[in-house]
């Protein structure tokens, strides 16, 4: 998998920097000695070499030399004596570039954060000759999504933007890797230049013991730091916070020396800057809480700009449970239904099931709950459901680990109806049913409607649905919908890794419910309105926000309400505002544009798609029906541009786009279930089309050169008529241009027998 791959490929380019000399100007105490590289670094005579035990995934901004060819490794301020090396890096070496400088520019706003990270890196690896593609690593937070790239070399520059796709085929570049870091490929970099980087990418903020919670990757390898005595080094951190409302922020914890800048009412602003002699080695790390003890909100209002897709005018509407501890909680009817289909096997099944103990271990004993595990058929914990007591959770835990075993296909509906009818009798419980799947189904949009008729009664009785999926198998879009259909949440991981701790978040965070069935009576008093999500969640453990476009007049103050764990109505007064330096078109943008996909994909509905295009478009954010490209220009462009038509010129340009592949999530992979594909299989290759057909095609030549006898190869030629030796020469030089002679300097036994 692409994980493994990379890897690999990245202790093959730390394999080959030790080829490089530095000469007296190294910072380190001394370089090490070249080793004699008589062999090519292919996929079979690599892979003991190759395997460590440290992981050499990013885990902060990094850019890497892609070497195929290990002879154009040498140091490009001091040309050294390299020992040739025959044949090509299969797969192809990265070496991770040193770093020269980094910045990081940090806006939080309610519960989103905006990142800017800006490095410079240097090609340190390649003679200055030579040329080499280079990748973009970028590890992202929580739920991160890419909003832009700008890259510069010496000679091109790049950037970012969101079209409409024509056809799916002209996507090639870039992919994710393990679901929150991004990778893309800039070609053609000469060795000692530098490369600047802009990146450009949204998150959410943790909320965990009533705290706001940032955390950025920032960790950076020591063999990124320049070699060379005398680098500059400079290491830069700007962190703004917002959060809305008027009360005092406070700071609790933070990684990185930071000093206070700014401080207003609901404001804070923090700065570090340092010359260092290594890189900051821990992700940037930071929490704060807003000093409010009891449940507060308030709401926002923006303009649309004239560039608006949308007219109508912006709101925000926040609530935050508050840190009072007194607060009686509410009693729950809980039931889990877990996908034990056999692509949920090993792993992913296994965290599953951890996360679900752990959970059981925390309900109040007056709560009740149920576990139905379902596949083709069910298998049902309790035929009712059954108090939380400490012996009923023994006994679930040992039903789990003997009846939670992965086995057959995926069917939804069945279980789902169970469930629905199991819970919402009494009228005192909040009912609450947890769905964890990894796969997509095919009557999706039929469990959409039936839902939808079950729970719109709007009442406490209805059953509050919170969705967990695993990897992208599963059509989120429809888990998305579930959960804004019954008041409840949603969260997934992308990778096996992540289960444990983001199953645990999500059912710790909803299994502390704070207030029910909220209403805004400001909403039913303007002339129109439309909600993101279309249904106000309930409060949990965690603040919610809640979007909206209107027209119509908002009042100073309106009244929020909802039903408390003594089933008495709760009114909170909230104030109304301008929002005034939090953008609400960009801190909204995600939340409009995935509710309005799970729309758009439940109704059929092309007009909807459009519109998500265009604010797509207009806000740079992803979307299902919009893809991003690089567009590279040139600095330096040819002469003969200059007098070409302007016609021609165009076409010229339209070569310079690099379409990237798509970031989005998708709406399921049916075929995928079916075949019971366990998550992550679907990891992108690092190898992209052409290289992989190249490498195909080196496999084939090796196998075949492999089977000759170099020696008996040499007496043949010498026996050749003329003629014969320069069709021969003249058919090698044309393999060789398509890399299809690829073969190592060792002799066979055989051959050095012979000599």
């Amino acid at each position: 998998m692409a994980v493994d791959q990379f890897s690999r490929s990245v202790q093959a380019g730390l394999q080959l920097c030790k080829r490089i000399s530095y000469g007296k100007d190294t910072a380190s105490m001394t370089a090490p000695k070249a080793p004699s590289m008589k062999k090519s670094l292919s996929s079979s005579s690599s892979a003991s070499s190759m395997r460590c035990p440290e992981n050499h995934l990013p885990t902060a901004p990094m850019a890497y030399a892609v070497i195929v060819d290990p002879s154009v490794v040498d140091n490009p301020d001091i040309c050294s004596y390299q020992p040739y090396v025959y044949g090509h890096c299969d797969p192809p070496a990265l070496v991770p570039l040193h770093m020269h400088g980094i910045t990081m520019e940090i806006d939080c706003y309610l519960d989103t954060a905006f990142v800017t990270v800006r490095g410079t890196w240097r090609v340190h690896c390649v003679a200055s000759s030579a040329c080499c593609d280079c990748r973009i690593a970028i590890p992202m937070g929580e739920q991160g999504s890419v909003l832009g790239i700008e890259v510069e070399t010496a000679r091109r520059s790049y950037s970012t933007q969101f079209i409409t796709p024509q056809s799916e085929k002209d996507v090639a570049n870039g992919f994710l890797m393990k679901g929150n870091t991004y990778m893309f490929k800039i070609s053609q970099v000469e060795g000692g230049s530098h490369i600047h980087v802009s990146v450009r990418w949204s998150q959410k903020l943790l909320y965990q013991n009533n705290d706001f919670c940032l955390s950025v990757p920032f960790a950076f390898p020591a063999h990124v730091v320049p070699v060379v005595k005398g680098s500059s080094m400079k290491e830069k951190v700007l962190l703004n916070v917002s959060s809305g409302t008027d009360s005092e922020i406070m700071c609790n914890i933070s990684t990185h020396p930071l000093k206070e800048t700014r401080r207003l009412a609901g404001e804070v602003g923090f700065s570090y800057e340092a010359n260092v002699q290594k890189w900051s080695s821990q992700d940037f790390y930071f929490s704060f809480s807003v000093c409010e003890d009891d449940i507060f909100g308030g709401v926002l209002l923006q303009s649309p700009s004239l560039q608006d897709y949308d007219q109508r005018d912006m709101f925000c509407f926040y609530l935050f449970p508050g840190n009072n501890k007194n607060v009686k909680p509410l009693k729950k009817e809980v039931v889990f239904l877990v996908d034990i289909s056999t692509s949920m096997q090993d792993d992913p099944l296994e965290k599953t099931k951890d996360a679900l103990i752990g959970c059981l271990s925390e309900l109040n004993q007056e709560d009740s709950f149920n576990i139905i595990a379902f596949n083709g058929d069910i298998k049902l914990f309790s035929s009712s459901l059954e108090l939380a007591t400490d012996e009923a959770i023994t006994n679930a835990t040992k039903w789990m680990n003997t009846n939670l075993i992965d086995e057959g296909g995926t069917n939804l509906l069945i279980p789902l109806k169970k469930a629905l009818d199991m819970v919402g009798k009494t009228g005192e419980s909040v009912p609450l049913t947890f769905l964890i799947t990894d796969g997509a189904v095919e009557d999706e949009k039929d469990i959409c409607n039936i839902v939808k008729d079950h729970l719109m009664d709007g009442g406490i009785n209805g059953p509050r649905i919170c969705t967990f999926g695993i990897g992208s198998y599963c059509n989120h879009y429809f888990l998305q919908m579930l959960a804004q259909m019954g008041r409840g949440c949603y969260d997934a991981a992308y990778d096996v890794e992540s289960i444990s701790d983001r199953l645990s978040q999500m059912l710790n965070n909803a299994l502390s419910p704070v207030l029910t069935n909220i209403t805004l009576d400001a909403l039913q008093n303007l002339e129109s309105t439309e909600l993101y999500p279309f249904r106000i969640p309930d409060l949990f453990g965690s603040p919610l926000v809640v979007s909206g476009r209107y027209h119509g007049n908002f009042p100073d103050i309106v009244i929020a309400r909802g039903v408390m764990a003594d089933l008495s109505i709760r009114v909170v007064d909230v104030k109304v505002r301008k929002a005034k330096g939090i953008p609400l078109d960009r801190v909204s943008a995600r939340r409009e544009i995935d509710t309005l996909t799970a729309h758009a994909w439940l109704d059929q509905n092309t007009q909807l798609e459009e519109k998500i295009a265009n604010m797509s478009l207009q806000m740079g954010v992803p979307c299902e029906y919009t893809r991003m490209i690089l567009v590279q220009s040139d600095k330096i462009k040819p002469a003969l541009d200059s007098v070409l038509p302007e016609e021609k010129r165009s076409k010229l340009e339209n070569h310079k786009i690099i379409y990237l592949r798509s970031i989005s999530v998708g709406f399921g992979n049916l075929k995928a279930t079916i075949d019971n594909l366990p998550p992550g299989i679907e990891d992108v290759k690092l190898n992209e089309p052409a290289g992989m057909m190249m490498q195909a095609a080196s496999s084939c030549w090796g196998m075949f050169l492999d089977r000759c006898c170099c020696m008996c190869c040499i007496q043949s030629c010498s026996k050749m008529s003329d003629q014969c030796a320069i069709t021969l020469t003249q058919l090698c030089t044309a393999l060789a241009c398509f890399e299809c002679l690829n073969c190592c300097c060792e002799i066979c036994d055989c051959c050095s027998d012979l000599c």
